[in-house]
């Protein structure tokens, strides 16, 4: 009864034609939108052990006890203290082996820190409480280590999960990795500059263009390709490109929103990027009736609630043409669809053409 009852007021209220104001455009700084020609992070990876666990670690990795990976891990680090342990006698709870990644800005120099990510390789339950050994990072393993990474790992508890423990086999460690050796030069001296856009949109392109010629005259920028912007220094500014790029970083230009529906299929959240609107549509999933368009569902008590061609105890749901993603979402949560059906409805509604935008489930 609640929930007829609240999907009827909702639906007195869609009826009643809630307008929603469409986004306003979003002005953002060309150093958010754009990275420069050579500014390619480094990818750094390792082998590890964390230690500390309170009986979490590895168990069966390769067998339940004697030689496995962990254990020999273990034994070949221990002996590197001197420490002479027969492998047969060591049984590793405690610890777990770990897979450390890492990305480094290509400009930060030796000693400078940066955030690394733990995986779990074996069957650990549970890294949380534990403590990252200190483990060489390299850019491939062909080469010398470039940085290293230890420390306390933090893990976020899940709070959906009956059982978060079980979920702690993830982890990370902010300023964990510490870099050990200057990167290599990057590719700024080697060709004419240029901006490369995270996102490639020709729209933002040219308008990153348009800033760029009027602060710095024309023919400054011209847009090679929806994802480039090149640039030509004029005579006798050669040797002011890093200013010129830091003063290029700080004009504001209207990015806009992607045209893009994120959807947490475990929580129901629902982010639509962009001024995305839902065409007409009908959509019957089990017991909630969805349209979008057309005429309107004649009321009906509660007990019998639902439209021409629905079944009794149907929630129907009503929206007029052009509804944004926002109108249709709290529809469906009011209305008191699980997170999975809410994933389903907008992928259904993409498929059949309702919903232009990108719809990614996660």
């Amino acid at each position: 009864m609640l929930r007829h009852a609240r999907s009827a007021l909702l639906l007195g209220v869609l009826l009643a034609g809630l307008a929603v104001a469409p986004c306003a455009a979003q002005n953002s700084r060309i150093g958010d939108l754009t990275v420069r020609t050579g500014d390619i992070p480094r990818r750094l990876v390792g082998y590890g052990l964390v230690v500390g666990l309170d009986g979490s670690g590895d168990r069966s990795f390769g067998g339940f006890g004697g030689e496995t990976p962990t254990v020999r891990s273990v034994v070949n680090l221990l002996q590197r203290f001197g420490v002479q342990v027969p492998p047969e006698q060591l049984q590793a709870r405690n610890v777990a082996a770990v897979l450390v990644t890492a990305e480094a800005s290509p400009y930060l120099h030796a000693g400078g820190r940066f955030e690394v990510q733990v995986s779990s390789l074996g069957d650990a339950t549970s890294l949380r409480g534990g403590v990252l050994w200190i483990t060489p990072l390299v850019s491939d393993p062909n080469q010398p280590p470039v940085g290293t990474a230890q420390g306390p790992l933090l893990i976020s508890n899940d709070e959906g999960n009956r059982s978060p423990v079980r979920r702690g086999n993830s982890a990370r460690i902010p300023d964990g990795g510490i870099l050990e050796s200057d990167p290599p030069p990057t590719a700024l001296a080697g060709g004419p500059p240029r901006l490369l856009l995270r996102r490639p949109d020709l729209g933002v392109a040219t308008r990153i263009v348009t800033a760029v010629n009027a602060a710095y005259g024309a023919g400054t920028a011209k847009v090679e390709d929806p994802g480039s912007v090149g640039l030509t220094l004029a005579q006798g500014r050669a040797d002011s490109l890093m200013a010129l790029l830091a003063g290029i970083d700080t004009l504001a230009v209207a990015s806009g929103g992607s045209a893009r529906i994120v959807i947490n299929a475990r929580d129901g959240t629902v982010v639509a990027g962009g001024d995305v609107h839902v065409g007409p549509a009908a959509v019957s999933h089990r017991g909630l009736a969805l349209q979008i368009g057309g005429p309107a569902p004649a009321a009906r008590p509660p007990a019998s609630a639902g439209a021409a061609g629905a079944q009794p105890g149907t929630d129907v749901l009503s929206l007029a043409p052009g509804a944004t993603v926002q109108e249709v979402a709290s529809g469906l949560h009011a209305a008191g669809a699980t997170s999975q059906e809410i994933a389903a409805i907008f992928d259904a509604l993409r498929e059949v053409g309702a919903v232009t935008a990108e719809v990614s489930v996660r």
